[in-house]
């Protein structure tokens, strides 16, 4: 005759082990995540000797010659400010020239000069960033189901909303 083996029943201690277990496993593919995307930027600044958000709004500047800092900000999904401050950077550089709308003086409008084109071309891929284009590439529902467990972390964290408005690349 077989004996019947008892199925074990779970205990605290081990819910709180597997627990710890899970939030050991989180931790590490944040740490993944995150190394890609500083690995990424040192290489783009190690290459061109600016930093990836400069990259960025250079390749936003190029696609949409013209363009303010309003919507170059909004295209980055960052702060105005910060926006403000990379399109600086860029003028320092001479790498995008600023220029007043004839109509209302107080729009500026951005162009891409030569020096920045010959250095985009030179610039590894993606302009934006490993990360944007890994998140574009998942499924509506992957990114709804991420988006919902992100905002219980970033709630635990009490982090500040404004922190989201800067760039990866900038931190």
């Amino acid at each position: 005759m077989a004996s019947r083996s008892r199925p074990r029943t779970t205990t605290g201690r081990d819910r709180t082990q597997a627990h710890d277990e899970a939030a050991r496993q989180v931790l590490r593919q944040f740490r993944q995540v995150f190394n890609a995307v500083k690995t990424h930027f040192q290489q783009v600044e190690r290459k061109v000797g600016l930093g990836g958000a400069q990259v960025w709004a250079l390749s936003v500047i190029q696609k949409s010659p013209g363009i303010g800092v309003g919507a170059l900000a909004a295209a980055m999904n960052i702060h105005q400010s910060t926006a403000s401050n990379l399109v600086r950077a860029l003028v320092e550089r001479e790498l995008v020239t600023v220029s007043r709308d004839p109509d209302d003086r107080r729009v500026v409008q951005l162009k891409l000069l030569a020096k920045g084109a010959r250095l985009l071309r030179r610039t590894p891929g993606p302009y934006a960033g490993v990360l944007p284009e890994a998140l574009a590439a998942l499924d509506a529902r992957t990114l709804k189901r991420i988006q919902t467990d992100l905002a219980k972390l970033i709630d635990v964290l009490a982090v500040d909303d404004r922190s989201g408005e800067i760039p990866l690349a900038e931190l």
